[in-house]
């Protein structure tokens, strides 16, 4: 049997946490192995935010730089009410945000984060990558790794990464637990800049928070492109998956909703449909040598828009484990399950109640609208504290 440090580590994912992941294992003196199931190393989707902890987070990975010369950096964030347009909440997030949490809040293209993680792997060349091959099984014995593809081939390593996306094998094969369907269903959309609305092109991550539904739209690439997302909860049962649906669709949940956010509905070209899903958050993410990270580990809603955020403090978090552990699996992974699965499980158990507060109805509604009336801004960013004042130093759990 091979001796297992001279063993590559094998990454089951290459997407954003599963990049972050090999970026954080090359920093580390590993030899990595990523395994895609695309043809091609690559990301789709649209617009995704980033808090401070998220730049951090690429600060430790060394690619900050890449990273913000590719993203739109707002000056607040905005709640409206999509009924009666009043203002809900509006959290600043110019000089004073970046002095409190020391980088900046900002919203990019999933696309241009991928290309700066990637752009990073690529410098080492001790990582090669696998597309086309999805793992589809995993065995251990004498501390070694056995990742089996779906040809049956066989791959080696001497620790293992599911960084496999909300529908892992990894998980599955080691909990094997449901997804938890949400019933809400969301539309998203790029939009050019010539095809957006005049009066809503604003420097902001914008919410309008309607009854059973809610509309954001923020700028990309320069304010060159608009990113769009339309929810709304589901009349029928859904399962989890992407599926095509059409305008009509959308059009018959924002009948009440004022003329200025209706307007966002009008906007998507493609109607591809998510329908949404989380899972009950596990205590245990470490299976021998094998542990998930990401999706994989804490599937969440979108309403904390931190999934990517915390795919990125996953890895760091992984790689600062191995650091203080002198590269001792055993140890660096129990300890990176003890620093994340806490604060991973506040974001999807948060990002449910954001959903409720996003959605509220009636007089629920009205209690909503008025949770945040003229709170100061130093209030919110106490308030917020928890969560964009994680970095590389406090990423261990002490």
């Amino acid at each position: 049997m091979s001796n297992p440090r001279q063993l590559p580590v094998l990454v089951s994912g290459g997407g954003i946490g599963g990049l972050a992941a090999a970026l954080a294992l090359l920093k580390r003196g590993f030899k990595v192995q990523v395994f895609e199931q695309a043809d091609q190393i690559g990301e789709i989707g649209a617009g995704i935010q980033l808090g401070p902890n998220a730049f951090h987070a690429f600060d430790a990975l060394g690619v900050g730089d890449k990273a913000r010369s590719r993203a739109v950096y707002t000056d607040c964030m905005v709640m409206h009410d999509a009924v009666d347009e009043s203002l809900v909440g509006r959290l600043e997030t110019g000089e004073a945000f970046r002095q409190r949490f020391g980088n900046p809040y900002a919203v990019i293209h999933r696309v241009d984060i991928h290309t700066s993680l990637l752009e990073g792997v690529q410098e080492s060349p001790n990582v090669e990558f696998f597309t086309s091959t999805r793992i589809v099984a995993i065995e251990q014995e004498g501390g070694v790794v056995t990742a089996i593809d779906q040809n049956g081939k066989r791959w080696q390593g001497q620790a293992l990464i599911g960084a496999d996306g909300g529908k892992s094998v990894v998980r599955a094969q080691y909990v094997n637990d449901p997804p938890r369907v949400t019933g809400h269903v969301v539309y998203r959309a790029v939009i050019d800049k010539a095809d957006f609305p005049e009066n809503l092109q604003w420097n902001a991550a914008s919410l309008w928070a309607g009854p059973k539904c809610h509309l954001v739209h923020y700028p990309l690439r320069g304010g060159e492109q608009y990113n769009v997302v339309v929810t709304f909860h589901s009349r029928q049962q859904e399962e989890w998956g992407v599926t095509d649906g059409s305008k009509e669709e959308v059009q018959s949940y924002f009948q009440g909703i004022a003329a200025k956010p209706r307007q966002l509905i009008d906007l998507p070209k493609s109607w591809r449909r998510w329908a949404t899903a989380d899972r009950e958050p596990i205590a245990n993410w470490v299976y021998g040598r094998a542990t998930i990270l990401g999706d994989a580990a804490h599937p969440t809603t979108q309403y904390m828009a931190q999934g990517a955020c915390m795919a990125l403090e996953d890895a760091v978090t992984l790689g600062e484990a191995l650091r203080v552990h002198d590269n001792d699996w055993d140890q660096a992974l129990a300890l990176y399950q003890t620093s994340r699965v806490a604060r991973t499980a506040r974001i999807v158990l948060s990002g449910r109640e954001m959903g409720r507060l996003y959605h509220a109805a009636g007089v629920e509604r009205l209690v909503r609208n008025s949770l945040w009336k003229d709170r100061p801004q130093a209030r919110f960013y106490d308030a917020m504290e928890w969560l964009y004042g994680w970095n590389v130093g406090n990423c261990l759990a002490r």
